[in-house]
């Protein structure tokens, strides 16, 4: 296989015959043949094809097959070679979102997916589209494509070689229509990675049978009564976590002291509430009163995190896929609780710092032990969970806490992890570069890397 990248240009002539430069025909390997194939997704041509004496790497693309393939724009893209005679140009990157008809075209998501789009879009046809874009009986789809100098612009394009999934709504995906949805780009053979998002007892499930589990403290899903009666009997403290929440939203925290009682800490609108109770019984009832009995409700054992100034640290740990189809830690931040907070997150009053800060303040000359440590059991963790996982996985963000035992525990996983750490201004590097592995993990499951395959 050879691979490059070139730069199409469209001619006007009438002859379907599409021009190669010397350098580009030698480069791909090209036989000595008077026919080509070119193809896009799942599109293909066939032409002519005539050499010309002008170096660099230059495509010329009559407008019959322009249109014919469904090209999106000219300039550089990667072009590839198999066999001598087919050359694929691409790849194909789509990105599955929701896409709004007024205005921004994903919304309040746009510059979140703009980042994505940017990385790449020299050598890669990079768009973003919704489920209802997709034409199956035409096997095209309607993409956003961003302009080079600004603005979007809407193409209907062939079937992309890869798609990577950021819809936005939990409870979107969980319909069987959209979980049919998907299925049809994989009965096509077109690789589809985060494929939803987790509920919390699923990562806890996935991870049982495995030697990760050790990273995993005890939790119960719906408890009863008993059962969080007992686990404050043992551990003294807990936390309460909706199985499909995020950001923190409907989180308590559960404290026993056998002198004073109980204590529900949790967040009411915008301020963080406090409440104690002299019997289990008044707890359980305003938990129940809040909580509809607690359905759908994980019970976790609390961990005594180190602290700053008494106030709790965790880190996210953003990893990612790359062209090797290996798991790296693009980036970390970690993350120091307000005061009376039940969680770490910066919009409850957290504060965002990165892990050398605050590792060197606890640990001193160990800080880069401990931070390494806790890298090999976020990639352990990484490969168990893609291991027993059913679907494509290409990124993942973990909410990891080191214990004052100095023991590595993991809290939450999350398969469409945000990026707020990397607003951090010593971890925008780190944002740049999660950003390169997606981009890279996309032309790993497109086939469009150099690579020997075994």
């Amino acid at each position: 296989m050879s691979l490059t990248t070139c730069t199409i240009h469209v001619t006007q002539r009438q002859e379907k015959v599409i021009y190669l430069t010397s350098e580009l025909a030698r480069t791909l390997k090209l036989a000595k043949t008077k026919s080509v194939t070119l193809l896009l997704g799942n599109k293909s041509a066939s032409a002519g094809f005539k050499l010309l004496k002008k170096t660099g790497n230059h495509l010329y693309v009559p407008m019959s097959i322009m249109s014919q393939l469904r090209i999106p724009r000219l300039g550089s893209s990667m072009v590839m070679c198999t066999n001598g005679k087919d050359i694929r140009l691409g790849p194909l990157i789509g990105v599955l979102t929701s896409v709004s008809p007024t205005g921004a075209p994903f919304g309040q998501r746009t510059e979140f997916i703009r980042q994505f789009m940017r990385v790449g879009s020299d050598n890669s046809f990079y768009f973003g589209f919704s489920p209802n874009d997709v034409n199956w009986s035409q096997e095209t789809v309607t993409g956003t494509f961003q302009r080079k100098e600004g603005g979007w612009y809407r193409k209907t394009i062939p079937l992309p070689d890869v798609v990577y999934n950021r819809l936005p709504s939990r409870k979107s995906e969980k319909l069987p229509s959209m979980n049919a949805f998907k299925q049809r780009f994989v009965k096509r053979g077109i690789p589809l990675f985060n494929w939803a998002f987790f509920d919390k007892w699923d990562i806890y499930n996935l991870l049982e049978d495995t030697d990760a589990f050790k990273y995993v403290p005890e939790s119960h899903i719906n408890p009863s009564a008993n059962q969080i009666k007992e686990m404050l009997d043992k551990h003294k403290f807990i936390y309460l976590k909706p199985t499909a929440g995020s950001l923190g939203i409907g989180i308590y925290r559960l404290t026993y002291n056998p002198k004073r009682g109980y204590y529900a800490r949790f967040r009411r609108g915008d301020k963080n509430v406090l409440l104690r109770f002299s019997k289990f019984d008044s707890l359980m009832s305003l938990l129940n009163r809040n909580s509809g009995r607690l359905n759908q409700y994980v019970a976790q054992q609390g961990i005594r995190l180190i602290e700053i100034d008494n106030c709790p640290i965790d880190f996210r740990f953003h990893l990612t896929k790359n062209i090797n189809n290996q798991w790296v830690v693009a980036g970390i931040g970690a993350k120091k609780a307000g005061k009376g907070s039940v969680t770490t997150h910066v919009r409850t009053g957290g504060q965002l710092f990165t892990p050398e800060q605050v590792l060197k303040q606890i640990f001193n000359s160990r800080a880069n032990q401990v931070l390494s440590s806790a890298k090999d059991t976020a990639i352990q963790l990484a490969e168990a969970i893609e291991q027993k996982s059913q679907h494509t996985l290409g990124e993942l963000g973990f909410d990891i806490g080191i214990d004052q035992n100095e023991r590595i525990w993991m809290f939450e996983a999350n398969s469409k992890p945000g990026r707020s750490i990397f607003k951090h201004p010593a971890l925008k590097g780190e944002g740049k570069a999660a950003l390169q592995y997606i981009h890279e993990y996309c032309l790993y499951l497109s086939r469009f890397r150099a690579r020997r395959d075994t």
